[in-house]
């Protein structure tokens, strides 16, 4: 084919009804009715998260999401469980929200208990105890774990100071400050109805889901919204970091600051992904290379797609490996990077990631959970309410001229950063980057 256009036929494309509300709190409520469906999903999508922490009490935002699980002013965590789990159903919350699943002709249970967690969360001092002290074990073994430490560096090399380069449940030092009356203010301050986005996908009434919401939350605070984020990033410029222990294998985190999800560009980007390093089996690049003809790892990948949404995500590679290999990844992983650069995707190599890109495409909306999570999605990035019905199209539109061209605008192996985690010096590193084997 000439073009290196694929001609779409019949693609499967998931339908994705919705209606969306307004609610008299302030929050939005997007209902996707399913007929027949076995499981009702609902997510709540606060906005702000952990880019409110204090630096000085880093994971706040994610104690006070996730504790609205373990009792709220009306009922304890145990009286929950025993009401929900019988039905199938379950609730849990984050930093920037929270969701759950029932069967459907529960659903109505769902909706009231959780939004009883969203606004009368009680943070009992027991559990809060129990709860910071599980994740100060957590923070324990990540601070001697060479793979945690390589990411928690990466992404600081890329964002600097900003909050997208700080872990969101904190650091040790931060967690051990945090007091129960911490979360509580946080709560008070930040969880109000005109930062809430609300999904629930099943098989459910629109009117009646919005009947029900306008009674639970009719007391819901609506607070004030949030402005624009703020975007202050490092420049993309190449910098290094090493966390050495004494270990069999190394870590390496190879890349630099991404795209956001509005960029033209996306679609071409996403089947670049699919050739370069995230493409099924040893199809994609990275893995044949690297994993297959090299033997270098067992898990390698390479992504700039997955992480883009309102801000700039991050181009990573990845790779674990013996430290005397670390040259040959990182020159293996600059190769294919200028590779994708410098050549045109041979059509029957692009036809493989299109193909199974198109495929796989509607498989990924057959949970109500991720059909519920897309409505957020589609809400919070501006995507159109076509966006789900044309971006197969877009994807099968993708010709070789339009990879090599996005990988030209996109990537930037010059200046790219390299963290590892392991039995390798941050010199070793530095000569990797440069093609020199260390002596």
């Amino acid at each position: 084919m000439a073009s290196g256009r694929l001609k779409m036929g019949s693609v499967p494309t998931p339908e994705l009804a919705q209606v969306m509300f307004e609610l008299s709190c302030g929050a939005k409520l997007l209902v996707s009715p399913r007929k027949g469906a076995p499981m009702t999903a609902l997510q709540v999508h606060i906005r702000g998260g952990h880019s409110l922490d204090d630096p000085e009490l880093g994971g706040v935002a994610w104690m006070a999401g996730r504790m609205l699980d373990q009792g709220t002013k009306l009922h304890s965590a145990d009286e929950i469980f025993d009401e929900l789990e019988p039905l199938g159903g379950g609730i849990q919350g984050d930093s920037t929200g929270l969701s759950g699943t029932i069967v459907s002709k529960h659903w109505r249970k769902l909706c009231v208990r959780a939004t009883e967690m969203l606004t009368l969360p009680s943070y009992p001092k027991d559990r809060f105890e129990l709860q910071r002290g599980r994740i100060l074990d957590r923070l324990r073994i990540e601070k001697d774990d060479p793979r945690s430490q390589a990411m928690h560096r990466f992404r600081e090399l890329i964002y600097g100071d900003h909050w997208l380069g700080r872990p969101h449940y904190g650091t040790s030092e931060s967690m051990a400050r945090i007091e129960r009356k911490d979360i509580v203010a946080y709560h008070k301050k930040n969880w109000v109805a005109s930062r809430a986005v609300i999904a629930i996908c099943g098989d459910v009434d629109p009117a009646a889901v919005k009947k029900l919401f306008e009674r639970e939350l009719s007391g819901w605070k609506t607070g004030r919204e949030l402005g624009p984020a703020e975007e202050n990033f490092p420049p993309i410029k190449r910098r290094i970091a090493a966390y050495q222990a004494k270990r069999q294998q190394v870590h390496l985190f190879l890349g630099h600051l991404g795209v956001k999800i509005q960029d033209p560009d996306y679609p071409a980007l996403v089947v670049m992904d699919h050739v370069l390093g995230t493409g099924p089996g040893f199809t994609n690049r990275i893995s044949r290379k690297l994993r297959d003809e090299q033997g270098l790892a067992y898990s390698v990948n390479a992504n700039i797609h997955s992480s883009a949404g309102n801000m700039r995500g991050v181009f990573s590679a990845y790779i674990g490996t013996s430290p005397e290999h670390t040259r040959a990844a990182v020159t293996g992983f600059m190769e294919e990077i200028r590779r994708m650069q410098d050549e045109l995707v041979p059509v029957p190599e692009l036809d493989v990631a299109r193909n199974y890109l198109i495929g796989s495409f509607a498989m990924g909306f057959e949970r109500a959970g991720s059909r519920a999570g897309y409505l957020i999605r589609q809400y919070r990035f501006g995507l159109g309410s076509d966006h789900l019905e044309t971006l197969p199209a877009r994807f099968a539109a993708v010709t070789p001229e339009d990879v090599q061209g996005a990988a030209q605008r996109h990537l930037f192996p010059d200046g790219a950063v390299l963290s590892s985690g392991g039995p390798v010096s941050k010199n070793a590193l530095k000569l990797a980057l440069e093609g020199i084997s260390e002596v």
